[in-house]
């Protein structure tokens, strides 16, 4: 994915990590999405969720396609938990979303 990578001179960091963690800080949740209904309702899903299970937060949507690529995500909606991709390509049920979210806390 060369294409959406920018080259560092005298640097040996990988830009994508570096991306990640410029979006959002580890134990964020983001949705990747360009905003389309699928991506929408995601969002409201995994939000509820996290207000259901007391968790005091709301997922970020990005909507950015340059930062959604460098998840390596080819297919919208996706879920990242703790800068891991988690789900993509699907809406999740919430019993999808509680499982994800209770399995990155344990």
């Amino acid at each position: 994915m060369g294409l959406f990578t920018k080259k560092n001179k005298g640097c040996s960091c990988n830009e994508k990590s570096s991306v990640k963690s410029d979006v959002y800080e580890l134990g964020d949740i983001a949705i990747l999405g360009t905003g389309c209904p699928k991506c929408i309702e995601l969002e409201h899903r995994v939000n509820s969720v996290l207000d259901e299970l007391g968790m005091n937060k709301k997922a970020k949507h990005i909507t950015d396609m340059v930062q959604i690529a460098r998840f390596g995500v080819m297919s919208t909606p996706a879920l990242v938990i703790d800068n891991k991709v988690v789900s993509a390509g699907k809406m999740l049920s919430p019993s999808e979303i509680k499982d994800f979210l209770s399995h990155e806390r344990a």
